[in-house]
């Protein structure tokens, strides 16, 4: 009989190895191969299959399975896809159990849905359904064989069905742990093709690790359909839902849920809850940003104070630090705004990371208000792109921006040129940031003197 193959796979990052490392050879990381046993490829050949032309594919429209969360709808792109595959992850104690077991209640009264529960107790789950309000449609199954799970899909074949979590199943034809590369990636691979086959919407639960990714290899991102990551704290009660991979939409749309006594809710204006600013304060403006086809009116907040250290700190919270530093040397170098010698931090209200390059104009108006002493003008929002020469790029979508800043209440805005006119909302135009500074800040307060004084 032959000896099985035997390889080394690092837990972190998934990379193969014919023999053992103490350092990762592919992301440096020490002491994370583990061994395992490689299955043994059949020599027998498969007879060929007949080939198709792609014009001749009939392609009947699968009609989307609605989560009955709106907030979820909106980023996975219309509602779940049959026999999709959906990863979700995020940080111990977000949300995630809670959420998904709030879409399967909903869901339940139309589709045929399933749970299957590896982390937690038949009874367990049921406390929380309870607390959600019941759940009396959904079944449930408590399993952590892989075997069991697949065959259990494939005879009575729901419609939607949400595994929690992948990290928890495991296949007996494999020595290592649960939650070991190994285990994910045969897990994975085998739910792929039950999904497909079977025509089962399957929601897979991850695990994340300390820098905030999915844990398992990599090719497990790879083989789903869609990723969402599922952001925020426990210590917040605003939980922001992203998709970083989806095949069937648009990975820039945003979910943003409230959690509260009764579950997580979702926010249909975060703007309301967002964009909120107090008057006369300075260190505070408010950026419009797009988030897909969802403007968003955030409130950005900026502390400018004298630093005693040798290099100045620029500490980002919700803002790419290296376009802070950017927007800096712009303002130090075209506005006037000197900060060699003085700590900037930036931190957008409500935990919301802005990743957009039109939220600049804000980040810069915030940081020339508290380095100025000057507040923003009441009643006044901002967005553009800044550049490097210190002129203002338009931002996409000014339109949708304007309406959004027209709802929420507020009078002008601060924009670059080419930005069309909303209504009765004033707008600004200005070519440079020196210029939209000006427009921006109240004039009678400003304080032209040093920052780090």
């Amino acid at each position: 009989m032959a000896k099985p193959a035997v390889q080394f796979a690092c837990t972190e990052c998934g990379t193969a190895s014919g023999r053992w490392f103490g350092r990762c050879p592919g992301c440096a990381a020490y002491g994370t191969l583990v061994e395992e046993v490689v299955g043994q490829v059949s020599q027998s050949k498969a007879p060929p299959k007949p080939l198709l032309r792609l014009v001749d594919v009939q392609v009947e429209e699968a009609k989307r399975i609605s989560t009955g969360v709106p907030e979820l709808d909106r980023v996975l792109g219309g509602g779940l896809v049959p026999a999709s595959l959906v990863l979700v992850g995020g940080e111990p104690g977000v949300g995630k159990s809670t959420l998904l077991l709030t879409a399967l209640q909903e869901m339940s009264a139309t589709h045929r849905a399933l749970l299957i529960t590896g982390e937690e107790s038949v009874a367990q789950v049921k406390l929380r359904a309870e607390r959600l309000g019941g759940a009396a449609n959904v079944e449930i199954l408590a399993e952590t064989e892989l075997d069991v799970v697949c065959a259990t899909l494939e005879a009575e074949r729901p419609d939607v069905c949400v595994i929690d979590s992948i990290q928890t199943l495991y296949s007996a034809d494999l020595s290592s742990a649960p939650g070991s590369v190994a285990q994910v990636r045969e897990a994975a691979g085998r739910l792929l093709r039950v999904s497909k086959e079977s025509g089962v919407a399957t929601i897979l639960v991850g695990h994340v690790t300390k820098d905030g990714t999915v844990a398992g290899p990599r090719v497990l991102e790879h083989l789903v359909d869609c990723v969402l990551q599922f952001e925020g704290d426990r210590y917040r009660a605003h939980r922001v839902l992203r998709a970083a991979k989806n095949r069937f939409g648009s990975t820039n749309e945003l979910g943003i849920f409230e959690m509260t006594g009764a579950g997580l809710v979702g926010v249909p204006d975060p703007s309301e809850v967002f964009g909120r600013t107090v008057d006369g304060e300075p260190g505070a403006a408010v950026a419009c940003a797009l988030e897909g086809t969802r403007p968003i009116l955030l409130e950005i907040q900026a502390l400018v104070a004298p630093s005693d250290l040798a290099m100045p700190r620029r500490v980002a919270t919700g803002v790419d630090p290296k376009r802070l530093a950017m927007i800096v040397a712009v303002l130090a170098r075209h506005a006037g705004i000197g900060l060699g010698q003085a700590d900037v931090f930036v931190n957008v209200a409500g935990g919301v990371r802005i990743d957009e390059p039109g939220a600049d104009l804000a980040v810069a108006l915030a940081i020339a208000s508290a380095a100025r002493r000057a507040p923003v003008r009441a009643g006044i929002a901002a967005f553009g792109e800044i550049g490097l020469t210190g002129r203002l790029r338009p931002a996409t979508q000014a339109d949708r921006r304007l309406e959004e800043c027209a709802k929420l209440g507020l009078t002008a805005v601060v924009a670059p040129e080419g930005t069309p006119k909303r209504g009765t909302l004033r707008v600004t135009r200005a070519e440079t940031i020196r210029q939209a500074i000006r427009a921006g800040l109240d004039a009678e307060q400003s304080a032209e003197g040093d920052p780090g004084q």
